[in-house]
């Protein structure tokens, strides 16, 4: 696959490529990019380009790069490692520059998170391959584009995976007016038949958990305007207002939004994967200690328990040395409130994902609805009707009206701990979301 003083040296893979990934690895672009649905074997696309262009380039630095460090060790470095033990390709990874040395010829290969990009200065590259594009500034890339430039590299490349979403500047770039010396290969859902093997029903599975605005975008590998108008665009009154009663032998579902004015909170029960949300409360002007002496005057006396949900920006402490949580452990401990337990995640989930959750849960992409508001909660079915995005932008306008996007915040938590899909992976769970 490369040489080095003159020796080509050679090294079998085991890999047998899709269709779409043997069009990517064939391109002889300067830039080239791999679009494709979730499942289409984006990541082993980049990793096998990359390992083949360190031989190409022997001797010679790349960088493979993913949006945030978390994603770039567990999807991207991941893939490349698994890739080499299989095939018992011998390296060395410095752990403390995060660099790894491809011992066949001595290339090297930086990782890099490309949250920070103003750091992605330095040395020359004969390649860099970036892992799910479209959640990297385009300014990273530019970055990149400019280290491509080492006169001894015998194949200068810029190469990335990524999964649509929407018509931002990686449509713009590589799809709609492509830049000369680009070319973009678009994998076709449904193509991965090793993942189909190991998980027949992938794809039925993603069907029930996404919305059909995000199945067609995720699973089908459609660009769509998914950030446009309604956030809440699968919700319905005739489907998903009904009649909700409290339940009591199911605990009741707490989650809260730490807003001022109004402090707002939802109260749902889950049975067999469905939601149902059976009260909300909403306090002008109000503090965390009222809020849970409100929340104790209506259902202080459920008989199965209370499983308390929220923000994640709930845990820090306030001027008072307290944290919103602690406030609600005192106040429950005073009124001798029993079976209380805490679901609070360590750092909110993105607000995409959760939102997407959320609409699946109003309607899947197959059409079953799982989340159900009482008629009583006119707040929350009036966040889930008005609140919408910016214009042009796939940010939530928290600006247009304070009263909206809390209830609806509040109850995204909840869905987000208790109702994100878990997929069979090997031997082992994963989330799909």
């Amino acid at each position: 696959m490369g040489g080095t003083k003159g020796r080509v040296l050679e090294r079998a893979i085991e890999y047998s490529p899709l269709p779409s990934q043997a069009r990517f690895h064939a391109s002889q672009a300067r830039f080239k990019g791999f679009s494709g649905p979730v499942g289409s074997g984006k990541s082993q696309a980049l990793c096998q380009e990359a390992i083949r262009l360190s031989y190409v380039n022997a001797g010679r630095w790349g960088l493979l790069g993913a949006p945030t460090y978390p994603m770039l060790r567990e999807a991207t470095q991941s893939t490349l490692f698994e890739i080499l033990a299989k095939n018992q390709i011998p390296y060395e990874h410095h752990k403390g520059e995060n660099v790894l040395v491809m011992k066949d010829t001595g290339s090297r290969i930086i990782f890099r998170p490309l949250d920070d990009y103003e750091r992605l200065r330095g040395t020359n590259l004969a390649w860099f391959g970036l892992d799910e594009l479209t959640y990297t500034a385009e300014e990273a890339w530019l970055r990149l584009e400019g280290r491509l430039r080492d006169p001894k590299a015998k194949r200068l490349c810029g190469f990335a995976v990524w999964t649509p979403k929407g018509f931002d500047w990686v449509y713009r770039r590589f799809i709609e007016k492509p830049v000369e010396g680009y070319e973009t290969i678009l994998a076709q859902p449904y193509e991965n038949r090793y993942l189909l093997e190991k998980v027949p029903d992938y794809y039925e599975r993603l069907q029930r958990s996404y919305d059909g605005k995000f199945f067609e975008q995720e699973v089908l590998g459609k660009y769509l305007n998914v950030s446009e108008g309604q956030v809440y665009h699968c919700f319905d009154r005739k489907r998903n207002v009904a009649e909700c009663t409290i339940d009591p032998g199911l605990p009741l579902r707490w989650s809260l939004d730490f807003n001022v004015d109004p402090m707002c909170s939802v109260v749902a029960q889950i049975r067999e994967g469905v939601v149902q949300v059976v009260d909300e409360l909403v306090l002008g002007r109000s503090s965390t200690p009222e809020v849970c002496e409100e929340f104790v005057k209506r259902h202080g006396r459920h008989p199965s328990g209370v499983v308390i949900y929220g923000d994640a920006s709930g845990s820090r402490r306030q001027s008072t040395g307290w944290s919103d949580y602690a406030m609600i452990r005192q106040v429950l401990t005073k009124w001798d409130m029993k079976k209380v337990s805490y679901r609070i995640a360590s750092a909110n989930p993105e607000v995409r994902e959760r939102v997407n959750l959320v609409n699946a849960m109003l309607k899947s992409a197959g059409g079953e609805a799982r989340l159900f508001i009482d008629r009583k909660c006119q707040e929350l079915i009036a966040d889930l009707e008005q609140v919408s995005y910016k214009p042009g932008s796939s940010e939530i306008d928290k600006e247009r009206d304070p009263r909206r996007t809390h209830l609806s915040d509040a109850l995204g938590y909840l869905i987000w701990q208790e109702c994100r899909p878990m997929a069979p992976v090997g031997g082992r769970g994963k989330r799909i979301l």
